[in-house]
């Protein structure tokens, strides 16, 4: 008797815990961390059905809530994008499966963190050479997202005469050294907003215009020396100061005047 009853309990043992193995369910997400308004990739595994997928905020309110279906190899995915106003913080992905009437559930968890931190980062790291200080390559980010390619000829203008004027002199180093780290603290935030704008990205283009005009006449000098490159670098400054800020106050001054 005793004998019978050892082997039901460890038949009942060995169904319970095929029956286990049988019903697991995983899920993953493609990063740790992630912006407002990027898209975040859900995936996982499970017996073939219907995945439900919730996803909750740091509150524990839930922002997300779809039901999937795994296909024939018992994988299933979705994509869904973060809100531009989601409260920063960690975000928990629970997905579930009924399986005999039983529920069977597995979470994870990531992080919603300030927009354009990963970006900011992630292009200073690629564009500033950590030993230098200098862009690697690849010309300048406002004016990459406002052409759409670091092949655009404007950005090309500006990559050769920083590499082939401006760095060949110590001058110029030393004052590229000093724009990029200002520069660089910034730009990128705009660059992205360009992305997402397209009328503001429109306005950086014409804004850029009389820039990049001005610095078309460095390419026609000779410069062979740091009195040269000093005499030139200023002289383009000023045309610049004057053409962004003296023309339009002397053209606001003389329409108030007619007013």
């Amino acid at each position: 008797m005793k004998t019978i009853l050892f082997l039901l309990i460890l038949v009942t043992g060995l169904v319970i815990s095929n029956a286990s193995a049988q019903t697991e369910i995983n899920v993953t997400v493609n990063s740790d961390s992630f912006e407002q308004g990027k898209i975040v990739m859900i995936t996982g595994s499970a017996e073939e059905g219907t995945v439900a997928v919730q996803v909750k905020d740091p509150s524990g309110m839930s922002i997300l809530v779809r039901s999937v279906t795994a296909d024939s190899n018992g994988n299933f995915e979705l994509e869904f994008k973060i809100p531009q106003t989601a409260t920063l913080g960690d975000y928990v992905i629970v997905a579930s499966i009924i399986i005999d009437d039983l529920p069977v559930i597995s979470t994870t968890t990531f992080e919603v963190i300030e927009k354009s931190t990963i970006n900011t980062q992630t292009q200073q790291q690629k564009q500033i050479d950590p030993t230098t200080g200098q862009p690697r390559s690849g010309g300048c980010l406002i004016a990459t997202a406002a052409f759409g390619s670091e092949m655009a000829p404007q950005v090309q203008l500006l990559r050769e005469l920083r590499d082939n004027t401006v760095l060949q002199t110590e001058s110029g180093t030393n004052f590229m050294t000093g724009f990029n780290q200002f520069y660089y603290s910034f730009s990128p935030a705009i660059a992205d907003y360009e992305r997402e704008n397209p009328t503001f990205k429109e306005a950086v283009k014409l804004t850029l215009t009389p820039l990049l005009t001005s610095l078309t006449l460095l390419q026609y000098a000779d410069i062979d020396s740091e009195s040269e490159m000093l005499g030139y670098g200023i002289s383009v400054i000023l045309l610049n100061i004057g053409m962004y800020f003296v023309a339009p106050a002397v053209l606001i001054m003389k329409v108030r005047k007619r007013i």
